[in-house]
């Protein structure tokens, strides 16, 4: 059982926090890059990690991520005109570069010297995988690049999407290294949903729905693998990588792509859902992009003009009950997604981690949350954090049958570290 202390320290993330100094060291995906697709295009409100920001592409196609209110007299940028390599505040005019510097004061004489004392908070972003991310922390530990498999692959091998969550990030981060819930969770959607039907391994979730759990510490993060009966008398591995600090690789089903998750925290009560499907080898087809954007698989529909899901909290994210009694769904909630986050939101904003009783199919849990709390210590000081070298995210999740007695991560190796552009080990 966690202690109140503990849970506070794993779930808030806040400036200065323990939780937020560890995640502020990694680059965190934050926008799609068609959000601000443009330059010179309309600035975009951010809220990452608790802060209130403002990010916008000047006119050089540069992108700045900066504290969202003017240092003048705190009006919103988001009301700004992005112009000239720069954005300039409605109310009185002063104007401001990527790094946050002011480069125009109209109402004081440009020789006083006044802009060059005015700057905002801002942080660094690139550009990659179709994705905007922003570095946090202590400039001189800034880390190289995200080298994680699925941002790797060029672009039409990866689809993704991102999705409002009303919770913790953690709480939807536990769910996604979770390999237990899936027999029970999604039973109804395994043989159905067209990014995941067709799969040997569907029957031996079924058949077995108590697997055995193995975790194993690699460079990046946990192996963690669950362990079913197979029909040849050897055992059926679903191997899944969490990588820190937020993101996890489903095991892949027949010949599927592979699925991907980040989540990133908005505040301590919020956060973004990213959602990735990538086959390493390649180009994704017709009907399973047309799938992904219609919400199958781990993606979902959308209210329109937003990332809000269609079926969210509001709505009681659309429950079926006569589904659920007639055992077509184990929630009465459609789709892979929001069967997941309607679990997850309902622990409560923050889960209340002193009343756990945890069994052995959490031992995956229980090992990401102490590299964790590890982790953040040593970032609190200073120190080295894991997983920010690129090799270290080099991992990819398996689904595979191994003789009865053999090492789920000697005889997965050459699926969990196998080289860009080869097929996924799939059953």
């Amino acid at each position: 059982m966690m202690s109140r202390e503990q849970n506070d320290q794993l779930s808030r993330i806040g400036p200065g926090t323990l939780m937020g100094k560890l995640l502020r060291r990694y680059w965190a995906p934050f926008l799609l890059a068609s959000e601000i697709p443009a330059p010179d295009c309309p600035p975009v409100r951010v809220k990452l990690m608790g802060e209130n920001l403002i990010a916008f592409r000047d006119s050089n196609g540069k992108i700045g991520l900066l504290d969202e209110f003017c240092a003048h007299r705190g009006v919103s940028l988001w009301f700004g005109e992005n112009e000239e390599c720069g954005l300039r505040c409605p109310y009185h005019g002063w104007k401001y570069d990527v790094t946050g510097q002011c480069v125009d004061l109209p109402s004081e004489p440009e020789d006083s010297g006044f802009a060059k004392n005015i700057k905002l908070k801002s942080y660094p972003c690139i550009e990659k995988a179709g994705i905007i991310w922003a570095y946090m922390g202590p400039p001189g530990l800034q880390p190289p690049p995200a080298a994680l498999e699925w941002a790797e692959v060029k672009p039409e091998q990866r689809f993704v999407s991102k999705r409002l969550q009303e919770c913790n990030y953690l709480q939807a981060m536990e769910g996604g290294i979770d390999s237990s819930h899936v027999s029970w969770l999604h039973g109804s959607e395994l043989n159905k949903d067209p990014l995941f039907k067709g799969s040997k391994g569907n029957e031996y979730n079924e058949k077995d729905r108590m697997p055995l759990f193995e975790v194993e510490e690699f460079p990046g993060g946990l192996l963690i693998g669950a362990r079913r009966n197979d029909d040849a008398g050897k055992y059926y591995w679903r191997i899944t990588p969490w990588i820190m600090p937020w993101y996890s690789i489903i095991p892949p089903r027949a010949g599927h792509p592979l699925g991907a998750h980040a989540w990133v925290p908005i505040d301590d009560e919020t956060c973004w859902a990213w959602s990735i499907n990538y086959h390493p080898k390649r180009a994704l087809t017709k009907s399973e992009i047309s799938a992904m954007q219609d919400g199958e698989g781990i993606h979902v529909r959308y209210v329109p003009g937003t990332f809000i899901p269609l079926a969210n909290k509001s709505n009681n994210y659309l429950m079926d009950r006569d589904a659920q009694r007639h055992g077509h769904s184990a929630t009465g909630v459609d789709g892979i997604a929001m069967q997941d986050a309607s679990i997850q939101e309902s622990m409560g904003a923050i889960q209340d981690r002193t009343k756990e009783h945890l069994c052995a199919t959490d031992s995956g849990i229980v090992m990401t949350r102490k590299l964790m709390l590890s982790a953040a210590k040593s970032a609190a000081a200073g120190g080295p954090v894991p997983a920010t070298d690129p090799q270290a995210q080099r991992v990819r999740s398996v689904a595979i049958e191994l003789d009865k007695g053999a090492s789920f991560t000697q005889g997965a190796k050459h699926g969990l570290y196998a080289p860009l552009g080869t097929d996924p080990l799939s059953v």
